[in-house]
């Protein structure tokens, strides 16, 4: 071979060497420019977040009805939750310039422990706060656990066609042992304690734990009952019917002093707060607390897939 060939053959190597490293550069500026989109769209988005929370904080500097809504069943983890009503409310009474605080309530009920804890920190905050009043709003319906938070507040309004009452305590359960013994099925308990297993669904009654759930259910309600007329005091009516776990609507619910009038959120800012503004203090999770919980709802999804996956 000659030398012009292998100079030849060599410069050809350079040039397709060369030719790698140009677009192995290329490759990584355009990784790196893509990496930089990303993040400024991300950094824009969260600018925009909090541009939107400067806006409500600088409104919020003027007089103003605050409000905070309670949604749904009262239950720890829920927005109805006791972790999440009573940050609103807080924040709402911590704000010098909120004229008053109405609690919306569109509720069937919840967990007397988690109803318990809103009712008391209303009850705080209006001590702490003799200057800012408290009024509850009921939309839709107020009843059990969502009527024992109303009536920590000063005074309770809501539609002529809201369900109001039900207060009273439950608890639920099955039996299945006639079921069992036509299927054939024997049931294998093992327990550590005599009262463990109880209220069994697969066991026969047991007249016993029945009656000590029964006194249990009693001393719950009378829980409810001295909080509820400690709250409304001589406004109800002496009437039995109030804590059988009734429900009535809101015309009813003025005649047995559940309630003092008819009215909406609107209506009692304007009319009785005199702030016709009104700004929303209902906790919501800030957007890194959303976005962690939907990465770890994504994260437990994708495991769950691939274990599944897997055993199939």
């Amino acid at each position: 071979m000659s030398d012009t060939e292998n100079n030849w053959e060599k410069e050809a190597r350079r040039e397709i060497a060369l030719a790698g490293i140009k677009e192995q550069k290329s490759a990584r500026r355009w990784g790196i420019f893509f990496k930089l989109l990303g993040f400024g769209y991300l950094l824009i988005f969260i600018i925009l977040l909090s541009a939107g929370s400067v806006k409500e904080s600088s409104s919020s500097t003027k007089k103003h009805t605050a409000l905070v809504k309670l949604s749904g069943g009262i239950m720890p983890g829920e927005p109805a939750g006791a972790d999440s009503i009573i940050q609103g409310l807080q924040d709402a009474f911590g704000n010098k310039n909120a004229s008053g605080v109405i609690l919306e309530i569109n509720s069937p009920g919840g967990t007397p422990v988690q109803a318990g804890m809103i009712y008391d920190e209303i009850k705080r905050l209006r001590t702490l706060h003799p200057k800012i009043p408290i009024y509850t709003v009921v939309t839709d319906i107020c009843a059990s656990g969502g009527y024992y938070v109303a009536a920590a507040t000063e005074q309770i309004y809501a539609n002529k066609s809201s369900l109001i009452g039900s207060i009273g305590v439950r608890l639920s359960s099955f039996g299945f042992t006639d079921a069992m013994k036509k299927l054939g099925v024997e049931r294998r308990q093992l327990t550590a304690g005599t009262n463990k297993a109880m209220l069994d669904p697969f066991s026969p009654r047991n007249k016993k734990a029945e009656a000590h759930m029964a006194d249990l259910l009693a001393s719950t309600h009378k829980h409810f009952i001295d909080d509820v007329k400690s709250g409304r005091g001589d406004r109800l009516k002496n009437d039995p019917k109030l804590f059988s776990g009734l429900i009535w609507n809101g015309e009813q619910s003025i005649e047995l002093g559940l309630i003092d009038d008819l009215a909406s959120s609107a209506y009692v800012a304007r009319e009785i707060i005199g702030q016709k503004e009104i700004i929303d203090y209902t906790y919501q999770p800030d957007f890194l607390e959303r976005f962690t919980r939907q990465v770890s709802k994504t994260m437990l999804s994708l495991v769950y897939t691939d274990q599944l996956q897997h055993w199939l």
